[in-house]
């Protein structure tokens, strides 16, 4: 029997503390954050038209589990606070400190901590050369980046000159040596999907924000997660306010963590 698409979903529910609540949020046009107590989760807010919200007024106060469980709703808006609630509980230096016992993590510079100055594209630019690489999201500079050293194929849900449409996934990531995918398909709810296309022998990195940063996402083949730590919610409250074209990088750290079966395969 196939597994049912919602069981990454609800394995990242069920890890959310059933203790902690929703002390503040904030739905942003182009990034949405919830805190409880000193964590910080954020996810990219996608307002693609949808279900009508089955979820309305204030949710300060309310058990960040079950905040949480609107990532499995179908409007997107709705499904981007549930995101950043999952984030809240997940994406913690503490939590890719304890991930570090058990998986191989990128080091800063300073080789203080599981973090990462250079986006995933830059991290893993060495690995791709000669590869056939699919990205599925147009991050920015991406081409610049990697283009000119590997076969390079962009999927995107409203394509540039050059992408490809979304659909293409079900032809293009079968044939890759190396997956890239950006973290607001867990809101979309095709990150499924689109892991069940990779396969076993191709690497596949989450990156993004919107990325959970739990072990759970290994279990279902992801080889690494790029994600990202809040550490300043001030900072953080100030961007999103303000509408940030940047995203939220300058209110925390990128982190870097490699599954356990993936050590030697990808640095």
């Amino acid at each position: 029997m196939t597994a049912s698409p919602w069981l990454l979903y609800d394995r990242l529910i069920a890890g959310v503390d059933r203790d902690l609540v929703v002390d503040e949020y904030m739905v942003g046009l182009g990034w949405t954050w919830v805190r409880s107590g000193d964590r910080v989760g954020v996810s990219a807010t996608q307002s693609l038209p949808g279900r009508p919200r089955t979820h309305h007024g204030d949710i300060r106060g309310a058990r960040l589990v079950e905040v949480a469980a609107l990532v499995k709703s179908w409007n997107l808006v709705e499904a981007s606070l549930g995101a950043a609630a999952v984030n809240c509980f997940h994406n913690t230096l503490e939590q890719v400190e304890a991930l570090a016992g058990i998986c191989k993590t990128q080091l800063g510079p300073a080789g203080d901590g599981p973090r990462v100055h250079r986006n995933a594209f830059q991290s893993f630019a060495d690995r791709l050369t000669g590869k056939r690489v699919v990205v599925v999201g147009h991050f920015p500079r991406v081409e610049e980046e990697v283009g000119d050293r590997c076969d390079l194929a962009i999927l995107e849900r409203s394509p540039s000159v050059g992408d490809y449409p979304d659909p293409a996934s079900e032809y293009l990531i079968g044939e890759a040596d190396h997956l890239f995918i950006t973290g607001m398909t867990l809101v979309n709810k095709t990150l499924p999907r689109l892991l069940s296309l990779a396969g076993d022998r191709c690497l596949v990195c989450l990156v993004g924000p919107s990325v959970p940063i739990s072990d759970v996402l290994f279990e279902f083949g992801v080889s690494n997660i790029s994600g990202f730590c809040v550490t300043d919610a001030g900072r953080l409250d100030d961007l999103v306010r303000r509408g940030t074209t940047r995203g939220p990088f300058d209110a925390g750290v990128m982190v870097s963590v490699n599954s356990p079966s993936s050590l030697g395969t990808v640095a």
